[in-house]
Parts: C-alpha cells; structure tokens; sequence
C-alpha cells in the first residue's frame, strides 16, 4: 500500500493544507525556531519561567503546565492524527491511566479482550479499586460489543491491531454505535501509527500512543502520547495531565519529535519486511499459526484496509509449546529478545512472559495468547538476513 489514502481517508492536517504525509512530518510547524532560526525545536530544559508582569501572566510559568519543547511535540501529534489538542506523557501507560481517569467511580467501559497487558493490569487492579468497571469483548463480534453496554457504560475501549494477535476491530462502526449511546471512545493506535490509520477521522474521540514504538523508532526514549478530537475534551485532558503531574519531559520531548521525522520511512521498510517474515513462516511447518493483518487469510483483513493504510511491521506466530519458544529466544542472532517493539533494530518478544505477564494463564489462553506465542517487530535490518536467523533458530 502506496501513499495515497484507503478508501477516502484524507491526508491533510491542521497545518500544512493538502501536503503528504511525508511532508508533514518535516514540516509540522515547529521545526524552524522562530527567534534564532534553528533547524530543531530548542530544548528548554526549565522548570519555571519569569513573570516580566505579575498581571499579565506568561504563556508558560510552570514546566509541568507547559514547556514550549513539549508544546511543539504536542502540536505536532495533533496535526499528524487530525485532532484538536495533543498532549505528551512520561510513558504509554500514563498517558492511558490520565485518559481513563476521564471516567468516575461508578463508571463502566468496554474493552477490546486482548489489550496490552499493561491496560489490563491498569483496568483490573487499579481503576477497579476506584470503582471504575471494565468488560472485556472480543471486539470482532460487533454483536458481543452492543451487548456488553450497561446503563452506566461511559466509554469503549480500543485497540486494533489487538496485541498480540492483532485482531481487527471495525473503528468506524464502534465509534457511530458509541456516539449514538453518548459514550466516549478511546483507541490504542500504536501498532499503525497516524501513517498507516487516523481513528480521529474513523469517529474516536481520543487516539492513544505508546510513543516509545514505532513514533520514538530507537530504543532511547520512553513517551505516551494522546490527541483529543475536540477542544472541549481537550480542555478535560488538561486539567488532568496538569493535576496528575503525567508530563514527558522536555528532552524526552526533543528526542520524540526527532525520531518522528522519519517515521514513514521506516514504516515503509520495516512493513515490507514484516510482510515477506509473514509468508514465510505461514509455510514453515514447525509454526502452528501466524497472526498478520497482511495475510490473505487474516481474519477481517477486508475490514482493515479500509480504516489503514497498512499492515504494519508486527508479526506474532505460534511455535506450539512454551519449551519450543524458550528454545527459540535463546537460538535467535540478530534480533533483540526484549520488551517493547517499533525500533529500528528487530525485537523478538514472548509475551506469556513480558507484554502479557500481567495477565493470568488462563486469562491469556482464552484470548489466544498461548504459551507458544512470540512477537516480531521487524526493524530496519535486511529482512533476508533475519529470516535466514529465523529458519536456523528453528532447525538448530
């Protein structure tokens, strides 16, 4: 899939007019510093500002209310997933715990079954001690979905590509159910990234990011990210990012919209070689199931290309037993085994034992995250190179 839009989704932003995609990534706004003309956004590593008059407050007093460093890469969010206001966090899950807390004791949400096991753990152990109730759906059965409302169901919860089976959720036909029961909708966008999928433009009040993925792209920084559709519930973002305390820091900050920049690139390459890793081990026989929005067989792929642009560079595939994989991570080369995914370099995760641990055995099972269960998300290498360590991992 080339850079014109699926099925009608627009490319334009806030600023830019009808520029690319790609432009706007170096063209956001904020890439030339408008007092000494430097190719970077300034890192203001501040944290308070002088009040030249006491009644006429400055834009920025306090860092943790504002920092022109973290305001440009706020900005520039906002502008790439089409939305109203952008706000930066100090981690993927800060910025979906300060999104959560949108909702009130006594609240209940829906939520996509195979979610991060971070969100689970948040939703499950933390929220649920503050009397906010979760319901978890497989969220391909539009029917479970409906079903699953309560009369004091406030909001959905998504995440599509689902990790780590990467099931496909209908974005646009859950945000007009929701919008017509006045419930808020919230989507996990980190897989897609706003190259490959835009929920804002799909009907969903407010997009979340792992930033630290595929948006960071190196390793080096750890980011939440979260852009609200509408000024009004922007304003309430705000009030709770500014009382919560929930802010990325101003080098954080620079290093994200650094590794922005050049984030269509490396979809691109990492989404090819995601794509020939898919077809390969969708012939091996020691594979017992490979999970891959690009493949033929993927379910609901029809439904996926018409909200994305894309597949994305994540591959998950079933080696059949816990022993099996073990035997794997310890055998692989080139890719790091680690948490995390959306660098450069590969990463070969086993989430029975990272993304997911939060998450009971049984609990995983039942969504299909089996013992056997490893992710890939492919980098930047020569993806003949990691398939060739792939195959001798697996024949060693």
């Amino acid at each position: 899939m080339g850079e014109q839009p699926v099925n009608g989704q627009g490319d334009t932003g806030k600023e830019g007019g009808d520029r690319k995609f790609a432009t706007r990534l170096i063209h956001f706004g904020g890439e030339i510093d408008k007092t000494t003309g430097a190719s970077s956004v300034p890192i203001y590593q501040a944290s308070t500002f002088h009040h030249h008059d006491i009644f006429n407050p400055p834009e920025y007093d306090y860092s943790r209310s504002g920092n022109p460093t973290r305001q440009a890469l706020e900005d520039y969010i906002a502008q790439l997933e089409g939305g109203a206001r952008g706000f930066a966090f100090s981690s993927g899950m800060s910025a979906i715990s300060t999104a959560c807390l949108l909702m009130s004791a006594g609240d209940h949400m829906i939520v996509t079954e195979d979610v991060y096991g971070g969100t689970y753990r948040l939703l499950t152990s933390i929220l649920s001690r503050l009397g906010i109730e979760a319901t978890f759906v497989d969220m391909t059965d539009f029917e479970a979905v409906k079903a699953a409302r309560k009369d004091n169901t406030k909001a959905v919860f998504m995440e599509t590509p689902s990790n780590p089976t990467l099931k496909i959720t209908g974005i646009a036909e859950i945000a007009a159910w929701a919008k017509e029961n006045e419930l808020l909708t919230l989507l996990d966008n980190t897989f897609m990234t706003p190259y490959h999928q835009r929920p804002i433009e799909q009907g969903v009040d407010i997009v979340l990011h792992s930033a630290t993925k595929f948006l960071g792209g190196h390793s080096d920084v750890l980011a939440g990210l979260a852009v609200a559709a509408t000024d009004s519930l922007g304003r309430r973002l705000k009030q709770l990012q500014n009382g919560l305390g929930t802010v990325l820091g101003a080098q954080e900050s620079w290093l994200l919209m650094r590794g922005m920049k050049t984030l269509q690139a490396r979809m691109e390459h990492s989404e090819r070689g995601a794509r020939k890793l898919a077809e390969w081990l969708s012939e091996q026989p020691e594979i017992s199931a490979v999970y891959y929005p690009g493949l033929a067989d993927h379910p609901r792929r029809e439904v996926h290309e018409k909200q994305s642009k894309g597949y994305g560079a994540v591959v998950s595939f079933d080696v059949g037993s816990g022993d099996r994989a073990k035997t794997l991570l310890s055998r692989v080369q080139l890719p790091l085994v680690a948490v995390s995914l959306g660098a450069v370099e590969s990463i070969l995760s086993y989430p029975a034992m990272m993304s997911h641990a939060a998450m009971p055995q049984q609990v995983r099972h039942e969504r299909g995250i089996t013992d056997g269960l490893l992710r890939y998300s492919v980098g930047l290498e020569d993806i003949d190179d990691l398939i060739a360590d792939l195959e001798q991992a697996l024949r060693s």
